[in-house]
């Protein structure tokens, strides 16, 4: 009977630490990857700058960023996309999320669609490593660090569609 009340006690905190940690993913979801999303899609890079947190640490295939130069990127690249006439749709999903009170660590697949003012839709696909953080009581990204290849083979269609794309 001990060990049955023992069992009962560390199931019931179980689920409510998976309980806990699913609301704190929708917080998340809802304040950062919805607005990172939205941004994308209407290519506006003060909005996706406002996901970031002030200072972060950002790795691509280019190198190492700590002095926020994609930020400054982000405001260019998007405006070159709305003059030339370009439309992106952003698609991703969660391959791992660990998560606590004041950090979350995702690892997920991203595919990028770019349609040129003719029509024409080119597809970039990669994978994603962020880390969050709860600042001041608002969710930021402080680490960001994404790849097209994984063990030196890119990553395409074949891997992201392992998944269903996520929306908000």
């Amino acid at each position: 009977m001990k060990y049955l009340f023992l069992l009962l006690i560390v199931s019931i905190t179980s689920m409510t630490a998976q309980t806990a940690t699913e609301t704190i993913q929708k917080e998340i979801d809802q304040t950062v990857w919805k607005p990172f999303q939205e941004a994308f899609e209407t290519l506006d890079g003060d909005a996706l700058n406002a996901t970031y947190a002030a200072q972060v640490l950002r790795v691509t295939p280019q190198g190492i960023d700590t002095k926020n130069a994609f930020k400054k990127a982000n405001i260019e690249r998007f405006a070159a996309n709305r003059e030339n006439g370009d439309k992106i749709n952003l698609d991703f999903w969660f391959d791992s999320r660990k998560t606590n009170e004041t950090t979350s660590y995702e690892v997920g697949f991203y595919r990028i669609g770019f349609t040129s003012k003719e029509g024409n839709t080119q597809y970039s696909y990669g994978q994603f490593h962020i880390v969050l953080e709860k600042i001041n009581g608002v969710w930021k990204i402080t680490q960001d660090w994404d790849t097209a290849t994984i063990a030196g083979n890119p990553i395409t269609a074949k891997e992201f569609d392992k998944k269903e794309a996520l929306r908000f």
